[in-house]
């Protein structure tokens, strides 16, 4: 089970036991949002995008959203997310709870400028009924984060 992966993960800094989990579905920015109480904008989605056969990460602030000019100067190619069933195969989550940890394959992740006005934010954890709240420097370090980049719009 993909939350199992993300415990284990989540596990080297002693934080498995910090994920939230809901009765309520949070597999939408503003599903999660709700069943957290917070703003839609401090959820933390994670785009699983295409790379030739593989695929990379962005997450960003849940009001942001790909900007293809940005992207394009920065990955070099226009985005286009992966199918469901691409995403499940290449990260080993499904849409819904896909999230920077515990992936099946070693994909790389980006963390979109966007999040860092929030002192903290919500990831996904591996389920549609998942999260938890960490600050950007742990996002950065947990999810192995490449580097920050400035590839959305509509948050500022």
């Amino acid at each position: 089970m993909s939350i199992d992966q993300v415990r284990a993960h989540l596990k080297k800094w002693h934080r498995e036991n910090d994920i939230l989990e809901f009765d309520v579905s949070s597999a939408t920015v503003e599903l999660a949002a709700r069943a957290l109480g917070v703003e839609p904008a401090r959820i933390a989605k994670t785009l699983a995008i295409k790379n030739g056969e593989s695929a990379l990460l962005v997450v960003a602030a849940g009001d942001a959203r790909v900007d293809n000019k940005k992207f394009k100067a920065e990955f070099g190619f226009k985005p286009k997310m992966l199918t469901p069933e691409e995403t499940l195969q290449l990260t080993g989550h499904a849409v819904g709870g896909v999230c920077p940890f515990g992936l099946k394959n070693n994909i790389p992740v980006y963390l979109d400028v966007s999040l860092r006005r929030f002192t903290t934010i919500f990831p996904a954890c591996g389920s549609s009924n998942s999260a938890i709240e960490l600050t950007c420097a742990e996002l950065d370090e947990y999810s192995q984060n490449q580097k920050w980049v400035d590839v959305c719009r509509d948050w500022q």
